[in-house]
């Protein structure tokens, strides 16, 4: 698999942390980023994996930002790209050629977006969450393949509450791309099952697909 990231890695770092047993199933093939310099691609080059960087601002407009981002994808020929703390909407150039997971801090459908932890804190919620989910071309909006709660303390702050949600998604993320990549997956809609089917696939999209 490739990995996109954005900042620090830590979500990275423990799936290539993961992945140095065997039995995990999975071989992170590259680690991407749309920034220069950040600490996850060096953390990522430190334990000897290939990265890259596609600055959005080297680019005209998000298409042709996409299209490399694509290509350079492509070049890797990656089973399954990650996208673990990367702040940018793949477009349908990636997304065409590639099946990808999300890891949002949020219990989906519920607070989308970039503020997700802000904006669930303001509505009041109680308990919130994380969820990994296949990418579309929404905006956190793709099937939805595990989530885990979690609450929502008197005194919290966005600091506070992202943090504890970030040692869960830690969690899951590493739990679930690993299954994804022993088990293969179903997808029926928006309905998402672990295992293969006899079913034929295309895309994470169609209406059934196995991996």
């Amino acid at each position: 698999m490739v990995v996109l990231i954005s900042g620090t890695g830590s979500n990275m770092a423990a799936l290539v942390d993961a992945a140095e047993d065997p039995a995990y199933g999975v071989d992170v093939v590259a680690v991407g980023s749309d920034r220069r310099g950040t600490r996850g691609v060096e953390l990522a080059e430190k334990a000897g994996v290939p990265t890259f960087v596609v600055p959005f601002r080297d680019y005209s407009d998000r298409a042709e930002w996409d299209t490399a981002m694509a290509d350079r994808i492509s070049e890797y020929a990656p089973d399954l790209v990650v996208s673990a703390g990367f702040m940018r909407l793949l477009g349908p150039a990636v997304l065409g050629r590639h099946t990808a997971v999300n890891i949002h801090p949020a219990l989906l459908p519920s607070f989308p977006g970039a503020h997700a932890v802000r904006d669930a804190l303001a509505h009041g919620v109680r308990v919130t969450g994380t969820t990994i989910h296949f990418l579309d071309e929404g905006v956190d909006s793709g099937p939805i393949i595990d989530q885990v709660a979690v609450p929502v303390e008197d005194g919290d702050d966005e600091s506070s509450l992202h943090e504890r949600i970030k040692a869960v998604e830690r969690r899951m993320l590493v739990d679930t791309v690993g299954r994804l990549a022993r088990e293969g997956w179903t997808v029926d809609g928006r309905h998402v099952r672990f295992g293969r089917t006899e079913h034929s696939v295309t895309d994470a999209t169609d209406t059934k697909e196995q991996r």
